[in-house]
């Protein structure tokens, strides 16, 4: 989920900076040291907007650098355990599928793709299911939920585990496969129904 949020920290502003003006240069500070991190109370700091406000600053003996309390802005996206998020598949292993949503890239284990036995072709790449026939391949767009969730220290080291198995979930045609089994289903059921009154008959 993204948010704005405001954040607090101490700013250490190099003597090199003391020609800009204040909030310029504590922005362009917090924007070089934070963007791009993850914290795991907060999430992933896409981008720092402003400087709110600076208090007042103070010098360490042997440093002569300023350091300022300082309140800022950012843009935050934090992935939440059952969230429904939509994403690109960037890669297929025999495994599973790698999906991106924002900034983190999830997994898609080959058990969690769909309710189906599924087939891995390795010249696509891509998987088919044995008997609905859905295809899940590289560049597409799928629908997923969050089920498991790591936040470590950086981007790459930060990975969702998602399903698509649940109804709705997955590439967006596929709920129209899904309607038609279902239907077809529910025909051969009523069909059933209708023999066994006739033979009671």
């Amino acid at each position: 989920m993204y948010s704005i949020i405001s954040m607090k920290d101490t700013i250490r502003v190099p003597p090199k900076e003391f020609g800009e003006k204040l909030n310029k240069a504590i922005l362009k500070i917090v924007k070089d040291e934070y963007e791009g991190i993850v914290d795991e109370s907060v999430g992933v700091i896409i981008a720092v907007l402003e400087v709110e406000k600076v208090g007042e600053g103070k010098v360490i003996p042997g440093d002569g650098a300023a350091y300022y309390e300082s309140e800022y802005k950012a843009l935050v996206y934090k992935p939440e355990i059952k969230e429904i998020v939509e994403g690109t598949v960037t890669e297929i292993t025999e495994f599973g599928a790698f999906v991106r949503t924002g900034p983190i890239e999830g997994l898609v284990h080959v058990s969690q793709i769909m309710n189906d036995y599924i087939n891995y072709d390795a010249k696509g790449p891509g998987f088919i299911g044995k008997e609905t026939k859905k295809k899940l391949g590289l560049e597409d767009q799928v629908t997923a939920r969050i089920v498991t969730c790591s936040l470590k220290g950086n981007i790459p080291n930060s990975k969702l585990g998602l399903t698509m198995r649940q109804p709705g979930l997955g590439k967006e045609d596929w709920l129209g496969i899904d309607i038609k089994k279902k239907e077809k289903a529910k025909k051969i059921k009523d069909t059933q129904k209708e023999e066994k009154k006739e033979k009671k008959k």
